[in-house]
């Protein structure tokens, strides 16, 4: 692995590791897309949809790659995300089972997706200007 350091001191990633985080997001977009264009939720794609899933598993396993870089910070963004959003649908899921909660589950799922696009949209431009996100 061939990193630099900037004058800031900070190590600056090879070009390879941010074309890969830019593929991750990539894929993450798919996902969101998948969810808009198709039947399902956009959370239910962006967590059981293949490119997701394979976004977070590339997330794991080269997260060693980019420690100290500011692309760890993407790949902690981005694992995150996948995990809080498995965790609200698992309460959306909880709720729905209630005949009262079903309204509150839906408003949670759309909210939720908001959330998601927001967090990938957010972290690629990130990406883009070469920036930190936050931990």
């Amino acid at each position: 692995m061939n990193l630099s350091r900037s004058q800031a001191g900070s190590i600056i990633p090879p070009p390879h590791l941010v074309r890969l985080t830019h593929s991750i997001y990539l894929l993450h977009a798919f996902s969101i897309l998948m969810g808009v264009l198709g039947p399902a939720f956009i959370i239910t794609a962006f967590l059981t949809g293949w490119p997701s899933i394979i976004a977070v598993i590339i997330n794991y396993v080269k997260r060693n790659d980019v420690r100290g870089t500011y692309l760890d910070s993407h790949f902690g963004w981005q694992i995150r995300t996948f995990w809080y959003t498995l965790f609200w649908l698992v309460v959306a899921a909880m709720l729905f089972a209630t005949v009262i909660g079903i309204v509150l589950a839906y408003i949670l799922v759309v909210g939720a997706g908001i959330w998601v696009i927001y967090r990938i949209m957010r972290g690629w431009m990130a990406l883009n200007d070469a920036r930190h996100m936050p931990a």
